[in-house]
């Protein structure tokens, strides 16, 4: 394909490519902010609702779950009321919500409202990806996707820093009301510049498929985020919700494989691009948000770092995501996109890895190297990622495929965050336990020296200055262990790339077209 004859998709709006594009990346970057930006402000908040550590959590997982449950109808929806009609009513709808939990006055307001903008925001996502998708044509999607990437990836990373921003300045309430404005502006601009398509003829909602899955991942996530508090399976709910999270997605998969018309038609698994890279990206959304949730409360708990250099010292993350999006924009359709992948999962190992040896009296400068690493990875993974998995897949599926990808990244998402909480609070449990073990008064480093006049157990100052220590160093070996889990997560998702095939199109389009 010649640049002077550009795909029918890239023709498909002539005019305001510029335009729309920025307001989709709006849209994308907003919905992507706002699964991280309370990060940050949960101890604030937990403070103004009344409400305990555990509960507070919530917040970011009731979020996550609603935008994966409602992921899956994206397709459907799309084809039976326009992608532009539902494109804008999806946006107005997160930008009101979004209002709404600024002035929630309680847990159970704020978990509602996260709900309303999980369901609203679902959408976001997966348009956007389709939308930019049709703007261009093969030979420069590799660019585009990199551009669309960047709301992605750097949303999440970006958005513990400006939550403590916001937070430390104004009021945690103003992580939400900063949708405002631009919302309103993405709103208006893909209402006056994005045309409507024209609707498909499409056959009813696939109802039973949607409530089975919304099923499994309902009480899987119920599960994950009950257990640390019910002592997991020595309660009854647990078994329960375990049950019907089995049983919800074992009937979903049957029904997609068996049903005449499945909202998610079983085809497009056998584009084995599309296949491993849906795995893939699961991995990706576990160590996005997970090691995000982890960063921010380990620099403010054990770094002793206040809420606003907490969000400063994670800004090396995003920086080092928008300069590997930006390289792997360029190089996506002259270097074999597989080959940027290994390397991107590498530098993700790596940083995790390098994360197991941390401290409490690590230093700023090792901090925001590692996590630039770390966030170069992510880039470096994510955008190659969509280009292969996306190449190989028809026209058609594509905006089923983006809803999945957004689905599945979701999930994993919502999975890293609830076993790596539960992980800290567990293994620091047991490691309190442990490390209390030979603090004795019989232990005689105890009995001498600066010990003595610091932890004295023979004074209640001495007992309580000694417990602080022995749970100080109990959570920041729990911490190591949820990073070396990270690199346990990230390193074998290597192996995927063997089942990859380089697309010919991007092939052929480097050739014809490259992108400078």
């Amino acid at each position: 394909m010649s640049a002077a004859t550009p795909s029918i998709e890239a023709r498909a709006f002539p005019e305001h490519r510029g335009v729309i594009t920025v307001c989709a990346m709006v849209a994308t970057l907003m919905q992507a902010l706002d699964s991280t930006i309370a990060n940050v402000a949960l101890p604030y908040m937990q403070g103004s609702l009344l409400t305990t550590s555990d509960q507070i959590t919530w917040v970011l997982t009731s979020y996550i779950v609603a935008a994966a449950i409602m992921t899956s109808p994206v397709g459907w929806l799309a084809m039976r009321f326009g992608r532009k009609n539902f494109f804008v009513a999806c946006l107005a709808g997160f930008t009101l919500a979004s209002m709404l939990c600024g002035v929630a006055q309680s847990l159970t307001q704020m978990v509602a409202f996260r709900l309303l903008q999980g369901v609203f925001g679902a959408a976001l996502v997966p348009l956007s990806q389709a939308t930019i998708l049709d703007l261009y044509p093969a030979e420069q999607r590799g660019s585009a996707m990199a551009l669309w990437g960047m709301g992605v990836m750097v949303g999440p990373i970006l958005g513990p820093t400006l939550g403590g921003y916001l937070t430390d300045v104004y009021d945690w309430r103003w992580v939400f009301f900063i949708n405002l404005p631009f919302g309103a502006l993405a709103i208006a601009g893909l209402w006056f510049f994005l045309k409507d398509e024209k609707r498909e003829s499409v056959y009813g909602f696939d109802w039973t498929g949607f409530l089975v899955l919304s099923l499994g991942i309902g009480a899987l996530q119920m599960m994950l985020d009950r257990g640390g508090e019910l002592d997991w399976f020595a309660s009854g709910e647990i078994w329960i919700e375990l049950v019907l999270a089995l049983l919800g997605i074992y009937l979903f998969v049957v029904h997609v494989l068996l049903a005449e018309r499945p909202f998610i038609s079983a085809k497009i698994f056998a584009d084995v691009n599309f296949l491993s890279g849906f795995v893939m990206m699961f991995a990706v959304g576990i160590v996005l948000l997970a090691s995000s949730a982890l960063l921010a409360p380990y620099l403010q708990t054990l770094g002793g770092y206040p809420v606003r250099e907490a969000g400063l010292l994670m800004a090396p993350r995003g920086l080092g995501t928008m300069l590997a999006m930006m390289m792997a924009g360029r190089l996506a359709s002259r270097v074999d996109p597989r080959l940027l992948m290994v390397i991107g999962i590498a530098a993700l190992a790596y940083s995790f890895w390098e994360m197991t040896n941390w401290t409490p009296a690590v230093q700023p400068f090792t901090l925001s190297w590692v996590t630039a690493i770390q966030g170069f990875g992510l880039g470096f993974v994510f955008i190659p990622l969509q280009v292969v998995a996306f190449a190989t897949l028809p026209p058609h599926f594509r905006t089923d495929g983006a809803a999945l990808f957004s689905l599945v990244r979701n999930v994993g998402s919502a999975i890293g965050v609830s076993v790596a909480s539960f992980m800290l609070v567990q293994n620091t449990q047991i490691m309190h336990a442990q490390i209390a073990e030979g603090l004795t008064g019989f232990n005689r480093m105890l009995q001498n020296g600066g010990a003595y006049f610091f932890w004295n157990t023979a004074t209640n100052a001495g007992r309580m200055a000694l417990n602080g220590e022995v749970s100080r160093q109990a959570l920041a070996i729990a911490y190591t262990d949820d990073f070396k889990l990270m690199f346990w997560v990230s390193l074998p998702t290597a192996l995927l790339v063997l089942f990859m095939r380089r697309p010919r199109r991007v092939e052929k389009a480097a050739a014809v077209h490259p992108v400078d």
